[in-house]
């Protein structure tokens, strides 16, 4: 059983994240069991072919309408040693509950049971003491079974660390693993010390490598939307100055255009005539529609990007007014929205944009910024 992510459903316009996974149902008590997919939302609402929680889904469980495994697959191998072996505890109806919990609480940014348990883990190593050793022990137990050995994110030694901790000096690990002795639970703390300075040290690392990182968080996300002006472009148009087909006289390559528009599409015409007759268009859609329709030069997929980054250079050099606005954005991410524009240049619902001209008017201002 593997989780998998992300999902959503949307509730009065807010969206609720979710993470899913493959279950065994049947719909008949007497009926065959068919794979079914799992949601668990951030709400603690659950659906598999109906809507639930966790409490309905613990019922579903116990009454065989819901499998966790497959009902009619091959039975485990029974393992000659708990302690020697290499596989962790089968998945159950009570440990899937866990981990559907636990799903919960990850969606919500709260400590899951493995999390916790390390923090207990941590607890114990500051102040050694018997109650302390308790705690970990009940966070160590509350891991859903099937999960213990991911605990410590050590593949080699699996949770066999905390096994040792958490049996008393005298006595064998799982039953039929070694005696422990005070060296052996002393060598576990050694263990986790070990890990701690290794990520320490990743920490130190990470911070010199990625030292140019932002120290805090940017602004939220500038959507610019496309927009019509039948009558004419209002005397203050604001944040619409960053439209490619607002109208800001430019010069490019040694030729003028009325808008990025124009200049965009008359560059990609092949034909000297074609490239006249855009660049003379009555407004930049009429420049684009033009452009659409005649022959592109033979270089244009692989040359378009500079293209565009350098008119939108030219634009907000040649235009103070204009760099100012975009200037005013600060570092908020631009996403570039539109109805007629390809999804090559505009930002798109569920991630089918490229967003090419927001990323490269944010290259621009960081450019503008740098001349400052």
């Amino acid at each position: 059983m593997t989780w998998r992510g992300p999902t959503y459903r949307m509730v009065d316009g807010e969206r609720i994240d979710g993470a899913w996974c493959h279950v065994w149902r049947r719909y008949r008590p007497d009926g065959e069991y068919y794979p079914e997919d799992l949601i668990v939302f951030a709400d603690g609402a659950i659906t598999c072919g109906e809507g639930t929680d966790l409490a309905g889904l613990g019922r579903m469980l116990e009454t065989g309408r819901l499998a966790v495994t497959r009902p009619d697959g091959p039975p485990l191998p029974d393992e000659p040693s708990k302690w020697a072996s290499r596989h962790g505890e089968p998945l159950t109806p009570e440990g899937f509950l866990l981990d559907v919990a636990d799903r919960i609480e990850e969606l919500n940014e709260r400590p899951t049971a493995g999390q916790r348990c390390r923090e207990a883990i941590r607890c114990f190593q500051q102040e050694q003491t018997e109650s302390n050793r308790e705690l970990l022990r009940a966070a160590y137990l509350a891991v859903p079974a099937h999960l213990r050995i991911y605990v410590l994110g050590d593949m080699d030694r699996q949770d066999r660390p905390l096994r040792i901790l958490l049996t008393d000096i005298g006595e064998r690990v799982d039953g039929d693993g070694p005696v422990v002795t005070a060296q052996m639970h002393q060598d576990v703390l050694d263990y986790f010390d070990r890990g701690d300075q290794g990520v320490q040290r990743e920490r130190e690392r990470r911070a010199v490598q990625h030292s140019d990182d932002p120290s805090g968080p940017g602004r939220p996300a500038l959507v610019s939307h496309e927009t019509v002006y039948p009558r004419g472009w209002p005397e203050e148009p604001g944040l619409f100055m960053l439209r490619n087909d607002f109208p800001a006289r430019i010069e490019f390559t040694g030729e003028c255009y009325a808008s990025v528009l124009h200049g965009y599409w008359a560059t990609a015409a092949a034909d000297d005539a074609d490239r006249s007759r855009i660049k003379d268009a009555a407004s930049g859609r009429e420049a684009r529609d033009l452009g659409g329709q005649v022959k592109h030069r033979s270089d244009w997929p692989s040359v378009r990007l500079a293209v565009m980054a350098g008119l939108l250079r030219a634009k907000f050099t040649q235009h103070p007014e204009l760099a100012q606005v975009l200037a005013s954005t600060g570092d908020a991410r631009i996403s570039y929205t539109g109805l007629w524009d390809s999804p090559f240049w505009r930002d798109e619902s569920g991630g089918r944009g490229r967003n090419w001209v927001g990323r490269l008017l944010e290259l621009t201002r960081s450019e503008l910024a740098a001349r400052q």
